[in-house]
């Protein structure tokens, strides 16, 4: 690698030689251009995002402004005032700088100036963060993934005012300030800089624009190419169980950041919350890269893989754009965040001006005030928006697209995720196979998410809560097989990064679509394969999903199949027996969090359970066994502090060897609070029965209260689009090709 780097920085050097009277030297010149400030100012008036976004970056940093420099001695972890006053500091120091560039007011420099005067004299008193929490504690933060957003944002500002500093300023602040803040996140805490991580995407970003500010190819190189430097043994794990170096891995910075954290499809290994976290730092510092080191084509990297990862990651969004909970994540997060609208602007304006994006654009409400922010807000003005062509997309992961996936289902209103991806390192979560769904209102079978309030400090200063180990990783907070009451590879983050799940069969036309992914390696002796399918019935409100969850297991294994429905519990078919003394259904692996409400010995062949949410009805209706059992839950023991929220669930418990949970969920109806009239409130699935179930073939039938019956077959371990099946059931033998047949068999 230390070879393909030297030539590399040869010819970057022969080529910075020839930039220097102009490219070079020249400020602003990282996010900003001559060129592209000066089409900004002659755009001014014209087009109306635009002008709305100048209008509102002038109001927050007026506002700052008046406050005068503050610049405290860090004491406060997240949402504390001192960790506030700085992240405050840096986003208005990047908003002065462009508003600079684009009005020639001198307030504005003169505002960055002396706020970055006031850190370089503090810089040299202060040393590592009070609070001793993090893996890598940072100075003016807790942890040097904050320091590291300061130095991005604050390197904008620097940019734009460099030229109107004088020189004795300069001299000052690169020397005071920035170098020494770009070799304490980087050299003095490799443990932070040299990791596959979206930590080090920020590291790395930092000291590479700071780097190019001050035109100092040092540090520009090791942002792009990492340190030659081991990264001390004491340091194995960080903070929240992930792995400092990955197994293999001998490369780090950012271009192995692009390399190693994303699919070919644009997914990132960690999921779509710290996806959209990271895409701030690799997109922003791709466009300053593209701007000073063109020679790089960073934006074409990977066949434009930056770019692709924007579209994932609006392909992972919900009808309201917020993102799948996948992994870590707090819910609400969305395409309103401010990394997105830099992002989304900026696939619009390097990614050939699709029209797609506009409609987004638009709902942002903002753009970024830079060429790409300027370009999608004229084509907001002066083109017809579109709605974005949201559709059924498997998104592969592993940097060769080789390690599982998640796949998404769509149909008219109704979303479908279903995982079986990595792990996601330290913030992943232990539910192979698990699966969410929404419709166009919300959830409607959720996932938790994790257990953590951002920035909020009376949640142990904002940060994750311990509950987001003893229950949002584990298994049972999902809604996925869980076997003898342990979590998935024994909830053990090294055992899980081993493998990922498979993906199986994935398929979308225009009325039936169908995912199905194994997972072999979560239970010793288990192999788990999960089918799910969103089916079109012409007579029913809206699509149907089918959910046949197989599993080949030793006799007198115990299964929990958990579904946390979104909403009030209205009824069931079932006699469930109330508790009126509460307790925990276990002591580890997250059922010490959970309260058994009800529970109930089920009967004939059919378990039912309707819910109520956003005025809609909801039924779930599932084959059952003998024996079978069924539990409400109700999420919240030993949470003495109330840090998770009391939503409700519904265990599904069977005691057996190879089984097959048979499903279908079905959204119905609808109840008018100014009428009080509730209209088709009650479930269309009269009956559901298995009619084969095997190692090999999945079967069932659904008869509908109109007497319409319908069929799906499923191969599951052949693939092939061109084999013939056939299985005999209880309704004689059924013959098709291909994986699967969903078809209506009476009227």
């Amino acid at each position: 690698m230390r070879l393909v780097t030297a030539i590399i920085l040869l010819v970057l050097a022969v080529s910075c030689a020839k930039n220097e009277a102009g490219n070079g030297l020249q400020h602003p010149n990282l996010i900003l251009t001559a060129q592209g400030v000066s089409l900004m100012r002659s755009s001014l008036g014209k087009v109306p995002l635009f002008d709305q976004s100048v209008e509102e970056a002038k109001q927050a940093v007026q506002s700052e402004m008046e406050l005068g420099i503050e610049v405290p001695i860090p004491k406060d972890l997240a949402g504390g005032y001192t960790h506030e006053r700085h992240k405050a500091n840096y986003f208005a120091m990047q908003k002065a700088g462009v508003l600079f560039q684009i009005t020639g007011e001198e307030k504005y420099a003169i505002y960055i100036r002396d706020m970055l005067l006031a850190y370089a004299e503090m810089w040299p008193t202060i040393g590592k963060h009070p609070a001793e929490r993090s893996y890598a504690r940072g100075k003016l933060f807790w942890q040097c993934l904050n320091d590291a957003n300061w130095l991005v944002y604050t390197s904008q500002a620097y940019d734009c005012i460099y030229d109107w500093l004088d020189e004795e300023t300069r001299i000052k602040l690169n020397k005071e300030l920035f170098r020494p803040y770009a070799e304490y996140v980087s050299v003095e805490n490799p443990q932070f800089f040299n990791r596959i991580h979206n930590h080090s995407t920020w590291g790395n970003a930092a000291v590479g624009m700071i780097g190019l500010v001050m035109n100092d190819e040092e540090l520009v190189d090791w942002a792009l190419y990492g340190l030659d430097l081991e990264v001390p043994g004491d340091f194995v794990k960080d903070n929240d169980g992930g792995a400092i170096q990955l197994e293999g891995q001998k490369e780090a910075g950012f271009l192995a950041q692009i390399d190693h954290s994303f699919s070919p499809d644009g997914y990132y290994t960690e999921g779509p919350y710290y996806q959209r976290y990271a895409m701030y730092p690799f997109l922003i510092f791709a466009q300053a890269l593209a701007n000073k080191k063109p020679e790089l084509g960073i934006l074409n990297y990977r066949n434009g893989l930056l770019t692709k990862a924007v579209y994932a990651l609006i392909n992972q969004t919900n009808a309201q754009g917020e993102f799948f909970p996948i992994n870590d994540a707090q819910k609400g997060m969305s395409l309103a965040s401010r990394e997105l609208v830099n992002a989304v602007s900026m696939a619009y304006h390097y990614g050939g001006q699709d029209a797609g994006l506009l409609s987004i654009i638009k709902s942002q409400g903002r753009v970024p005030l830079n060429d790409s922010g300027l370009d999608a807000a004229k084509g907001v003005a002066d083109q017809e928006v579109v709605k974005f062509p949201y559709k059924s997309i498997e998104l592969r992961d592993g940097a060769d697209g080789t390690e599982g996936a998640i796949g998404i289902l769509r149909s008219k209103s109704l979303t479908l995720v279903m995982k079986y991806a990595k792990h996601g390192m330290g913030h992943g979560h232990f539910d192979r196979l698990g699966f969410l769904l929404y419709d166009e209102k919300g959830e409607v079978i959720q996932d938790y998410g994790s257990a953590r309030w951002v920035n909020i400090e009376h949640k142990d200063g904002g940060g994750y809560l311990k509950e987001n180990h003893s229950w949002a990783k584990e298994t049972i907070a999902h809604n996925t097989l869980v076997v003898n009451k342990d979590s998935h590879f024994d909830g053990k983050v090294d055992e899980a990064e081993k493998s990922s799940g498979v993906p199986y069969f994935f398929s979308a036309t225009p009325s039936v679509h169908v995912v199905s992914a194994k997972e072999p390696k979560a239970y010793k002796d288990v192999e788990l394969q999960r089918t799910m399918a969103v089916v079109d019935i012409a007579e029913l409100e809206h699509p149907l999903v089918i959910d046949l969850f197989s599993a080949q297991a030793p006799v007198g294994t115990r299964f929990d199949l958990p579904l946390y429905y979104k909403g009030e519990f209205m009824a069931s078919n079932q006699q469930f027996s109330a508790n009126n003394n509460l307790a925990p259904m276990g002591e580890e692996s997250g059922y010490q969090h959970l309260w058994a409400e009800s529970q109930a010995k089920l009967k004939n062949d059919l378990l039912q359970i309707t819910w109520f949410n956003n005025q809609r009805f909801y039924t779930a209706t599932s084959v059952i066994e003998d024996g079978d059992e069924a539990i409400l839950t109700r999420i919240g023991a030993n949470d003495p502090n109330f840090n998770l929220r009391r939503d409700p669930g519904l265990i599904h418990r069977r005691k057996s060897g190879n089984t097959l949970f048979a499903s279908v969920y079905e959204i119905h109806g609808s109840y008018d609070y100014a009428t009080e009239r509730p209209l088709n409130l009650f479930s269309s699935i009269s009956h559901l029965t298995v009619l084969h179930q095997s190692a090999d073939y999945a079967a069932i039938e659904l008869t509908l209260e109109s007497g319409a019956t319908y069929q799906f077959t499923f191969s599951l371990n052949d693939d092939s689009k061109a084999s013939n099946h056939s299985i005999s059931t209880s309704k004689g033998k059924i013959e098709w090709s291909g994986v699967y047949q969903f078809i209506k068999t009476e009227k």
